[in-house]
């Protein structure tokens, strides 16, 4: 077979491609042709036009092979691939954001929610827990005391609730798409910060109206802040997997958080429970956030001792754990959901 075109084709084509498309730099002109220069683009393999004042060497097109991702289930309870978050950062990042903006779409008032439900709440424990039951403050105004709970635990309360509820919301994304699953929770924890730093500046506008100034504790205040956001992922990572697993857990949160909330130091301080159990209620990661919080903020209350310790080693091994169960109901989330 004569794989070079005739002498009158040749020049046709390369009056089309010195006028119409422009020959480039080296004389050479690539394309592919459709119509009546069809057949000869055809039996032209590299469907090359050479201009007849240039010699020109034909471009030899090599197809590449197509990139293969083998994409392999961990082969035990040890392998965290944690890498592979800080790969897919940039997905992490745009979770968060779609998180950030679907809460407040289509809403009426928007981010005053985030002072509302709070301010609403300082309101009912100031009146009955406060002035009809009379608890201790720590020497604190009762709108104070109470608001300085509210703010981690409003942040804790929404972080949990979302990142159990992550995994199932995101099930059409998981069954189609590959990525860590390991984001969706942490973009979960991570978006609820944008309503807690809401919070805060709330918080610390409402002490300085009582004539309270931020002492010098307010420096560890990050320390807490971080402490808040590991006691809400690790937890996240155990009921996001089991409500993937179980739908029943969705059910029983609401109660689980309202429980929790009675069982931390949000409504009274925990200077009320006697010194020998004080160390086993430290287990509770939110009442050495709860306290610590207190502290820092108004130089107020209990500082950081036994309690906030017993919560740091009980933070460490729910969020250990519960990365390592996690990464091991992963495997199966995509056919569960």
């Amino acid at each position: 077979m004569n794989l070079r075109p005739r002498a009158a084709e040749r020049e046709q084509l390369a009056k089309l491609g010195g006028s119409a498309f422009g020959a480039g730099n080296s004389g050479t002109l690539i394309w592919n042709f459709t119509g009546p220069l069809a057949n000869v683009a055809a039996h032209n393999l590299m469907a090359t036009v050479t201009a007849p004042s240039q010699s020109a060497t034909p471009i030899q097109v090599h197809a590449s092979a197509p990139a293969v991702v083998r994409i392999e289930p961990p082969r035990g309870w040890l392998e965290l691939r944690l890498g592979e978050v800080w790969e897919y950062r940039e997905l992490l990042y745009f979770f968060a954001m779609r998180d950030i903006k679907i809460r407040y779409k289509q809403t009426a008032i928007g981010v005053l929610w985030v002072v509302l439900q709070p301010l609403m709440t300082m309101g009912v424990f100031t009146i009955f827990f406060g002035r009809l039951a009379k608890l201790p403050s720590q020497g604190l105004p009762y709108p104070v005391f109470y608001f300085a709970a509210l703010v981690p635990w409003a942040y804790f309360s929404q972080a949990l609730t979302a990142c159990t509820n992550i995994v199932v919301d995101n099930q059409n994304v998981i069954t189609k798409v590959y990525f860590p699953r390991l984001i969706l929770p942490i973009a979960a924890v991570f978006s609820g910060l944008v309503d807690f730093a809401i919070g805060l500046v709330v918080m610390v506008a409402l002490t300085l109206s009582f004539g309270i100034h931020p002492p010098a504790t307010v420096l560890l205040l990050p320390v807490i802040i971080v402490l808040a956001v590991l006691t809400a992922l690790g937890v996240g990572l155990w009921t996001s997997a089991l409500n993937a697993l179980y739908r029943d857990v969705r059910a029983v949160m609401p109660f689980v958080v309202q429980f929790w909330m009675l069982a931390s130091p949000v409504a009274y301080p925990s200077s009320l429970v006697p010194a020998r159990w004080r160390w086993l209620y430290g287990l509770n990661p939110m009442a050495g956030v709860i306290d610590g919080f207190r502290w820092a903020l108004t130089g107020h209350g209990q500082p950081p001792g036994a309690a906030m310790a017993a919560s740091a080693v009980g933070v460490a091994v729910v969020l250990i754990g519960g990365l390592f169960f996690f990464q091991r109901m992963e495997t199966n989330i995509a056919d569960r959901v």
